[in-house]
């Protein structure tokens, strides 16, 4: 009874994660969980709530976070 995901859907969230850049105005230390917040619809608060909690569990949240710093682009200017 599961639905499958409309193409228009999927394509959204492509584009999404193509776009996904760091805040610049949501930022605690890299920007990295603000601009999951503005391109994903979980708030900013929920990802760094992840992020910190599997740092706790085991580190890899940490290793995750700072391959998200090095490769995610940074927030377009002028907007």
């Amino acid at each position: 009874m599961s639905e499958t995901p409309k193409e228009g859907t999927t394509s959204e969230v492509l584009r999404n994660l193509r776009e996904m850049r760091k805040s610049a105005k949501d930022k605690k230390i890299a920007g990295v969980c603000g601009g999951f917040g503005e391109y994903t619809p979980l708030p900013s608060w929920l990802w760094r709530a992840l992020f910190l909690s599997s740092l706790l569990l085991g580190g890899f949240g940490l290793v995750v976070y700072v391959i998200l710093w090095i490769c995610m682009p940074a927030a377009k200017t002028g907007q």
